[in-house]
């Protein structure tokens, strides 16, 4: 057993904190992949270019660099806004916002790369069935592209939450107070670094252990019809 010397609770809130993180910023991630995928593929042309430039640009930066943008540049964009709205004072995001976003930003981009190619998979055929039952287009996506395209992704996305939940280290540069920055003080403060980040470690690899569980039994459910019907 690891001695801990009293940080056990420490650990534990920092834990928390890098688990509402990861599920926080992907909730938000397939939001923005989605909408990216939606406008590259069906979207006018200004849409389509903004998507691009998108995923281009976010791709091309480090996920640490992008943290450091979204904390410190919100505060200049959010205190401009406050002052043309006629507000005075400085303005800015908490760091679990700033968190939040600079991650769901930063993998919305890989999102939407996955959706865009998970579009691709589904027959066109599906949807002039979805227009000659005289289906509207939203109805259509909610109810034959949506489920489909979800069963397709769902591989690659769990790929990206694994790959997004250890990045969730990054942000302990903007102060939040998540498992890597209360490991850090830990070590500060009893100068036994090998103790703590082995017990970080143990810590995220059960985490990954859950996150691979919960994944596999949403695989196991989208796929259910689809193993009854070739079985």
């Amino acid at each position: 057993m690891l001695e801990l010397q009293g940080f056990g609770a420490q650990l534990a809130a920092g834990t928390w904190v890098t688990a509402q993180l990861a599920v926080y910023a992907m909730g938000v991630a397939l939001v923005l992949g989605l909408a990216g995928a939606v406008a590259k593929e069906a979207g006018p042309a200004p849409l389509r270019w903004l998507g691009n430039a998108y995923t281009g640009m976010v791709r091309g930066l480090p996920e640490l660099l992008v943290i450091l943008l979204v904390y410190f540049g919100s505060a200049r964009v959010l205190t401009g806004i406050a002052g043309w709205l006629g507000h005075d004072g400085y303005v800015e995001l908490s760091p679990f916002a700033a968190g939040v976003t600079a991650l769901a930003f930063n993998y919305g981009a890989y999102l939407t790369e996955v959706f865009r190619g998970a579009l691709h998979t589904i027959p066109k055929g599906h949807l002039e069935a979805g227009l000659a039952l005289g289906l509207r287009r939203g109805r259509i996506f909610r109810r034959i592209v949506l489920p489909q395209l979800w069963r397709v992704a769902l591989p690659a996305i769990g790929n990206i939450f694994m790959a997004l939940l250890k990045d969730t280290a990054l942000v302990s540069v903007i102060g939040i107070e998540d498992l890597m920055r209360e490991t850090s003080l830990a070590v500060g403060y009893t100068k036994e670094p090998f103790t703590f980040y082995f017990a970080a470690a143990l810590i995220y690899l059960a985490l990954t252990a859950l996150a691979t569980a919960v994944i596999h039994l949403l695989e196991r459910h989208t796929s259910h019809g689809i193993r009854t019907l070739s079985s």
